[in-house]
């Protein structure tokens, strides 16, 4: 959500960059806001005036009283009453504006950063750079769901039978790698100096609004009935929310956490055959890192939050590659979004497996996390948030990059402390 002190200062550069995000009918919004935000603000002055008129005809009260002048005192109360059931009936108006203005400022979109390629939609997203060299095998590699049934690795159909379609059962080592791979990634983080947090897995409705977009909650959100509770749809929600309606002290920024969930999506909309098996599913895990910081280090800490899950990628011999998202695939609340992206030898191409996002200050001024300057000035903090791994999306990659004509999988060196010393997975 926008500051709405520069909405009112930089109209058009509002309406531009909701062009460049190709969301021409938004440009209507600006304009309500400019008129409800003109309307509010005669409000508080015409309030400010009868307060400070009632103020004045109070004493006036007091001096016609004390000179036994009580009809003409009289009178005068009767401006008081008036004064005061206008300014009941504006203080009514100002709630109702207040709020209109509210919604429009929660779909406007925030302002990306001038580094963002402008491009209508996610075919439009541009390759940064490769990392390791994708290779593919003289040998046929088969649909991961397959590999997975032949080391008796996944039951979809009882997965089916019980909870429907976009669930599954992982077994034996196939589930074991699942987990290995979390805990490997945990101790990858914390490694790199983040601090390993558990959240909750439900969250409250003034979080999910403080952190993501209506779009977004309305696409992924389960609600629980009857309760003011949703699930999760990754970490990042409840490791957000843990700093709603906090005054930070500026010298214990950056926070540098790493969270593990579950994550629940409802996944709206038809997909492709690719997305069958468990490449788009309701219920998954997921290892993440969020940030908060000053808003002067929030890209440096965007290099680093991509940077840590090609580096994770690579230790387990997948080949990625990074992709800068353009204006039109930006979410409303991000400054600037780089999807990691890892190699598939099945398909001959590469398919996202990670998303690094620098959401400014959007998410903060939402959920009203601000930082006490050294100097005791307060302003907002930045936050940023990527995927370090998400389980079993992740497996598709790994088993077609480590998969050998017999069927077999190999398991690179990193994660064989975590699979008990075992260097290959065989039907």
């Amino acid at each position: 959500m926008l500051d709405i002190k520069f909405v009112r200062e930089n109209p058009e550069t509002v309406k531009q960059n909701i062009r460049n995000k190709f969301q021409d009918e938004k440009l209507v919004l600006v304009d309500e806001v400019l008129k409800l935000d003109q309307e509010n603000r005669d409000i508080k002055q015409e309030v400010e005036a009868l307060r400070a008129n009632r103020n004045k005809i109070s004493k006036q009260i007091g001096a016609l009283m004390a000179q036994g002048k009580k009809e003409e005192a009289e009178e005068v109360k009767k401006q008081v009453t008036q004064n005061a059931s206008r300014i009941e009936e504006l203080s009514e108006r100002e709630k109702v504006v207040e709020e209109e203005i509210r919604k429009r400022m929660l779909v406007i979109p925030n302002i990306i950063d001038p580094s963002v390629p402008i491009g209508k939609d996610d075919s439009e997203n541009v390759e940064v750079q490769r990392y390791g060299e994708p290779v593919v095998p003289d040998f046929e590699i088969p649909y991961h769901t397959d590999i997975m049934e032949k080391l008796n690795g996944i039951d979809m159909d009882s997965a089916g039978r019980v909870a429907g379609n976009g669930f599954y059962y992982l077994m034996g080592n196939i589930a074991r790698l699942h987990s290995a791979v979390l805990s490997y990634a945990r101790d990858f983080m914390i490694g790199r100096g983040f601090t390993y947090c558990i959240p909750p897995f439900m969250i409250r409705s003034n979080v999910v609004t403080g952190v993501m977009s209506f779009a977004e909650m309305d696409a992924m959100m389960y609600k629980i009935e009857g309760e003011d509770l949703y699930l999760i749809g990754t970490s990042e929600h409840s490791m957000i929310g843990k700093f709603i309606d906090q005054i930070v002290p500026e010298e214990k920024l950056p926070y540098t956490l790493t969270s593990y969930s579950p994550c629940f999506r409802k996944e709206k909309g038809a997909h492709g055959i690719e997305e069958r098996g468990v490449y788009r599913i309701h219920q998954f895990e997921k290892q993440e890192m969020i940030v908060v910081c000053k808003p002067e280090d929030s890209m440096m800490w965007f290099d680093r939050l991509w940077q840590n899950t090609v580096d994770f990628f690579r230790t387990l011999d997948i080949p990625v590659r990074t992709l800068e998202c353009c204006s039109g695939d930006l979410a409303d609340l991000k400054v600037k979004s780089l999807d990691v992206e890892a190699w598939s030898p099945r398909q001959k191409k590469y398919f996202e497996v990670g998303s690094c996002s620098n959401l400014g200050d959007a998410q903060a001024r939402r959920l009203r996390i601000r930082v006490n300057g050294k100097d005791g000035k307060k302003y907002l903090a930045h936050t940023l948030n990527n995927t370090v791994v998400a389980p079993p999306r992740m497996l598709i990659a790994f088993l077609e990059n480590n998969l050998n004509a017999d069927g077999s999988v190999r398991i690179p060196e990193a994660l064989r402390p975590y699979m008990g010393g075992m260097e290959i997975i065989r039907p």
